[in-house]
């Protein structure tokens, strides 16, 4: 069990983990608005013309399209953040991030510039998940390396309380515009949360200003420039011990897939031949959003105490349990059952994968291959898991006449392989001097604990 440290928290901690999980609450915002705009919006905006199912399907095919340059992304920036500190990258994803989303809510309708508009969306999502793809691991790594030791987890799970801000503000605006007549919300109102992605960029680009790089960064690379003479290049060195890199991506699925499928697809879903306002689902997103800025930390706290991996299997096993009783109260039509299915398909158990992820990786790589390993496993899991998760769950359902059954197996079957990866990843405790799973590369120099 870790050694809890004092409660305190230096002015640079408390900037880089405030830097942080300002990146992250934009990094959710764009994709969970993303997810939100694609279930209700996209369909009749860019795809007017077609059948309403094909309508969906081409919806969350653009929304899955983001997430193929997300894995690029990662390992170009992860790179960067790794060779040239992680201040760099988060000054230039979270840039490019707010320019990308503020671009799609600039996009004309299918119906004034035709086919232009889908490729354009496409294009605009292409760079979008280009820059998400460096955000997780910059922001995870500088904070977690930046945490007290013995409460790493309390602090990495901050970001994921970000990303609740992230949904109560993207929830929030499109239920509050979704409230006005629909032709006005369809031609005008949803632009509206997508231009506000630009003011979010400039806060954070105040913020991250301030930013330092952590000890751990700038020691490691004084020792690897003393020991080898040169840095090592990050990519190689997170393969150089390949079973945590793909223990990582195994690991994130259950996690990638966990808000899509409850969140996104339920949305879709909800509002599939049932008379549903579609605020319900958008307010019911708010209150998620809302409950997960508290309960990440909690989880997080909980994970310094009892170990990641154990936070993280309850968290697999509790959300595969969970979705059959969502759908179930998604099919009611209740707006208060509705809400409830939300909370217990993703907020019990879903925050607990997400606040304990970014920590576990973080906690798998050493830090000359720190950034790239955990973008490697969060942007290969979150394309393979998340980016597909609405398209395959609505093709499911649609294969099985409407019934959600295989959106049930589906996720079990995920969150039995994320079980699994967890119980066979090496994970360096959080002790205090545990800084290396391995050795300093091409060096005789040893540091740290091994696991």
């Amino acid at each position: 069990m870790a050694t809890v440290a004092s409660s305190g928290l230096t002015p640079k901690q408390r900037k880089t983990i405030a830097g942080g999980a300002i990146g992250t609450l934009i990094e959710y915002y764009d994709y969970y608005l993303y997810g939100l705009a694609a279930a209700v919006v996209f369909p009749a905006v860019f795809f007017s013309s077609n059948d309403p199912l094909i309508a969906e399907l081409n919806s969350f095919a653009t929304f899955a399209v983001g997430f193929f340059l997300r894995p690029v992304g990662g390992i170009i920036w992860g790179i960067v953040g790794d060779r040239k500190g992680r201040k760099v990258v988060l000054m230039s994803t979270v840039i490019g991030m707010g320019l990308a989303t503020t671009g799609i809510g600039l996009i004309p309708s299918d119906q004034v510039i035709g086919i232009a508009a889908p490729l354009l969306l496409v294009l605009c999502r292409l760079f979008q998940g280009f820059f998400v793809g460096g955000e997780m691991g910059g922001a995870a790594t500088m904070v977690v390396e930046a945490a007290p030791t013995g409460k790493r987890g309390l602090y990495g799970a901050f970001l994921i309380s970000g990303a609740g801000i992230a949904n109560v503000v993207s929830g929030g605006l499109m239920a509050g515009l979704g409230l006005a007549p629909e032709s006005w919300f369809l031609q005008w109102g949803w632009r509206i949360p997508f231009v506000f992605s630009i003011v979010l960029a400039i806060a954070a680009i105040i913020l991250r200003r301030q930013l330092e790089e952590s000890d751990a960064f700038t020691e490691t690379q004084t020792l690897l420039l003393a020991t080898t003479g040169k840095k090592p290049n990050p990519l190689v060195e997170a393969f150089r011990h390949p079973k945590n890199a793909i223990m990582g991506i195994l690991i994130g699925l259950p996690q990638s897939i966990a808000g899509y499928v409850v969140l996104t697809y339920g949305l879709a879903y909800m509002l599939t031949d049932k008379d549903i306002p579609v605020w319900f689902g958008f307010a019911g997103t708010m209150l998620v959003g809302l409950l997960q800025i508290v309960v990440a930390p909690l989880w997080g706290a909980i994970s310094d105490r009892i170990g990641r991996r154990t936070v993280y299997i309850i968290g697999c096993l509790g959300f595969a349990a969970m979705v059959y009783p969502a759908f179930m109260l998604f099919d009611t039509g209740n707006m208060w059952l509705i809400w409830l299915g939300q909370i217990l398909g993703f907020v019990v158990f879903g925050v607990a994968m997400q606040a304990t992820l970014s920590t576990m990786l973080v906690e798998m790589f050493d830090p000359e291959a720190r950034t790239t390993g955990v973008n490697i496993g969060y942007q290969f899991s979150n394309t393979f898991g998340g980016g597909l998760a609405p398209l395959i769950c609505t093709a499911l359902v649609a294969a099985a006449g409407g019934a959600f059954w295989p959106v049930v197996v589906y996720a079990a079957v995920i969150a039995v392989v994320g079980v699994i990866a967890t119980l066979v990843a090496s994970i360096q405790p959080d002790v205090e001097g545990a800084g290396r799973l391995h050795e300093v590369p091409t060096a005789s120099v040893k540091t740290g604990a091994s696991q």
